[in-house]
């Protein structure tokens, strides 16, 4: 319950809509119940089984009072208007209190639909701007499949088993409450014997409802299982296919499909225990008071009469939906709650990576970016020792070495996608951490080995490195990288969809893309992260001149995996196993016959 308590505070906004919908419902309650009161006693006074009143006692809370002026009122009518005239006019009022019952049922639901959609909404966009803002390192303890989950079925299952609860919420305690203050007042004996009786029930269906509440969250952590395997089937399709993997593949998700199956009908069927379980303690309540209110009519003293006792029956039978569904509700809110502790767990994620307070607001570089003593690790994976070197403005320094090195990391470090153990990173003499995170990002453009493309026209891509780019800058942007003659020859040009992480372009055309998105942010400073390593000869050859446009007077990181893309840097950095081995320019690394020679001897190059 504490996370449905949690998600209810998503009500706020809504409190008009909420209240308007509570009033809904006490009305419909209110003309419900006057339809029932008033049948009862007036075929009664009608077939002359009760006794006319002419002379009630004055209207007061007293509920002899209130009984006694109804009946008075029932009495003159027939009196007046005839037995058949009298009768017209009862079913005219009842269709007439029905009608407004039902009218007032409806707007119940139509002001419970802003707050359902709203608060799943709502709930939706925090969840999203929570991963959105979450540093990197959460990201590589969780499946993607998992967290793709909680943002799709996990919500779902929050809007169907709790905002669908919300209208049983706002209505079933109402109905209760009034139903029962009106059988308090013909028994009060009666009613509190119903009272205890109450409990009971309930204590049984808490039982069911825990037990519901872990199966429902075994099934989310399960279907988060199987969402992260699909993603990796389809990613790896083409391995799958190559090496005829496909039945073993299959296989490995039938295991997981099955064990999922096999939750998810234990967590049915506990469901599906709920309705008749509650209507079935509803008639052992049921019978239990038309024995012991029987024995009250019965009686010598007659404390209840038998048109009261019927009357009492009848209003009790009305109890009995609102408090099967809301124990129904109870069951849907334990399931749901599962779900919502899943979302919540992301929502209270504490993100490490976050400003100081005071931040430094830096927009230009002036002198340098220096490494000072850094040490980084992964868990207990050390990565990077005693890192020490220095970046001047409009310098180039490149990162070599063997994979595992810590090239890569060091690049992650600077633009504070993981934040520095030991040591700092200094940009003009401020470390990185009391910069306004913001303002460090938007010193920086990044060229990844991997292109990071969205499903989304190919100006909107580049776009993406600034978002009130005119075409013309975004088309000056793509000449520089080489880009604009390939787009052109696209389907519809600049306004043509790229698909699903650019795979309708080839890889070279991919990487321009992303070279003119970072020429369009214009950065002061460049970090490219082996922006070449996988591409064709041609391919290479095209987006090195789009590199050496973008790089031209600019301060820049280069991790190369094709040494022979940095012969012109002013300082090439040697690692092994995250520590700086050699130092110096192309010339000079050579000379030393070293690491680095032997780096370039591999790959052919003098």
């Amino acid at each position: 319950m504490h996370y449905f308590l949690r998600i209810v505070k998503y009500l706020k906004p809504y409190t008009l809509f909420a209240v308007m919908n509570i009033l809904s419902n006490i009305l419909s309650v209110l003309f419900s119940l006057v339809s029932l009161t008033m049948v009862i006693p007036f075929l009664g006074i009608l077939f002359e089984t009760q006794e006319k009143v002419y002379n009630p006692p004055p209207l007061s809370l007293n509920a002899d009072a209130i009984k006694e002026n109804f009946y008075a009122i029932i009495s003159s009518t027939i009196d007046e208007k005839g037995k058949v005239e009298a009768l017209l006019f009862i079913c005219i009022l009842v269709l007439f209190t029905f009608f407004f019952r039902n009218l007032f049922r409806y707007l119940a639901l139509f002001f419970l639909t802003p707050i359902r959609n709203g608060v799943v909404h709502d709930l939706r966009m925090d969840l999203h701007k929570k991963l959105i803002s979450l540093p990197l390192p959460f990201f590589t303890e969780k499946r993607k499949g998992d967290l793709t989950a909680r943002l799709t079925s996990d919500l779902v299952e929050i809007e169907w088993s709790i905002m669908s609860s919300l209208e049983m919420i706002f209505k079933d305690p109402l109905s209760i409450i009034i139903y029962l203050i009106t059988l308090i007042f013909i028994s009060p004996e009666l009613t509190t014997f119903v009272i205890i009786l109450f409990p009971v029930t309930g204590l049984v269906i808490g039982v069911i409802g825990k037990s519901l509440k872990k199966s429902s969250d075994k099934g989310q952590n399960k279907m988060g299982d199987l969402l992260s395997i699909i993603d990796e089937n389809i990613s790896g399709l083409r391995i799958i296919k190559a090496f005829n993997a496909e039945k073993h593949i299959n296989n490995n998700f039938e295991k997981d499909s099955n064990d999922y199956r096999s939750i998810m009908t234990k967590l049915l069927r506990k469901k599906d225990l709920s309705s008749p379980m509650s209507e079935f303690l509803s008639t052992i309540v049921m019978v239990i008071v038309m024995w012991f209110g029987g024995q009250l009519v019965l009686s010598d003293n007659g404390s209840l009469s038998a048109q009261e006792f019927i009357g009492y029956i009848l209003i009790f039978s009305q109890i009995i939906p609102p408090a099967k569904s809301l124990t129904g509700s109870y069951y849907h809110i334990q399931k749901g709650s599962a779900s919502a502790q899943r979302v919540y767990e992301i929502l209270d994620a504490e993100n490490e990576i976050a400003d100081v307070k005071n931040p430094k607001q830096i927009k230009l570089l002036n002198n340098n970016i220096e490494f000072r003593n850094l040490t980084f690790s992964y868990g207990n994976t050390n990565v990077l020792s005693d890192i020490n070197f220095k970046i001047g403005k409009g310098k180039m320094i490149a990162l070599v070495g063997q994979s595992g090195s810590g090239k890569s990391t060091l690049a992650d470090l600077i633009a504070r996608f993981y934040d520095v153990e030991n040591g700092e990173i200094l940009i003009d003499n401020n470390n990185i951490k009391e910069i306004a995170l913001a303002d460090l990002r938007s010193l920086m453009g990044i060229v990844s080995q991997e292109s990071i493309l969205f499903n989304d026209t190919i100006l909107n891509n580049i776009r993406l490195g600034k978002l009130d780019a005119t075409e013309e800058e975004v088309m000056k942007a793509a000449k520089v990288a080489n880009a604009h003659d390939f787009i052109l020859e696209t389907e519809n040009g600049y306004i043509t969809n790229i698909g699903d992480r650019g795979n309708k372009l080839s890889g070279g055309q991919k990487q321009r893309l992303s070279i003119a998105r970072a020429i369009l942010k214009n950065p002061q400073i460049l970090i490219l992260d082996e922006a070449t390593s996988a591409l064709d000869t041609e391919s290479e050859k095209l987006v090195q001149e789009a590199l050496e446009n973008l790089m031209y007077q600019r301060t820049s990181l280069v991790i190369a995996h094709r040494l022979s893309t940095i012969q012109n840097a002013d300082e090439i950095i040697v690692l092994d196993a995250g520590k700086i081995i050699e130092r110096g320019t192309h010339q000079e690394l050579i000379a030393k016959n070293g690491h680095y020679k032997k780096l370039s001897d591999l790959q052919s190059f003098v």
